[in-house]
C-alpha cells in the first residue's frame, strides 16, 4: 500500500521540445510539459474538451531517453510522483512549482 501513497500516471502529448541539462559528473535532467484532455457534456448537451498542462521532470537514464526519443507532440505515458517546491526569482519573489517527477516512461504512438 505504501507504493500508492503518492503516485501519478499520465498519458498525453508533449507540449514543447524537451529542455535537457547536464550537470558535473554527467547526470542529466529533462523538463517537459504534457497535455492531457478530458471531455464532459455541458448544460446545453454540448461535448466540451478540457486540456490540462502538467510540468514533468525526469532524471538520469529517463532524462537520456527523453533527450533521444521524445519530441514536441509525441504521445507518452509516465508514472511518477507529485512534488511541490518553491524558489525565489530574480526579483526576490517567492515562486511555487508543482511537478511530476518521473519514475517510468512509455513511448506511445508512431
Amino acid at each position: 500500500m505504501n507504493a500508492m501513497k503518492n503516485r501519478v500516471q499520465l498519458i498525453g502529448h508533449v507540449g514543447q521540445e524537451p529542455e535537457v541539462k547536464a550537470f558535473d559528473g554527467g547526470k542529466k535532467v529533462a523538463n517537459i510539459t504534457i497535455a492531457t484532455n478530458d471531455y464532459y457534456t455541458n448544460d446545453k448537451g454540448e461535448k466540451v474538451e478540457n486540456t490540462e498542462w502538467h510540468k514533468v521532470v525526469a532524471w538520469g537514464k529517463t532524462a537520456e531517453i527523453i533527450e533521444k526519443y521524445v519530441t514536441k507532440g509525441k504521445e507518452i505515458a509516465i508514472d511518477g510522483k507529485l512534488t511541490h517546491r518553491s524558489y525565489d526569482d530574480k526579483d526576490g519573489t517567492k515562486r511555487y512549482v508543482t511537478e511530476v517527477v518521473v519514475n517510468d516512461i512509455l513511448l506511445l504512438g508512431k
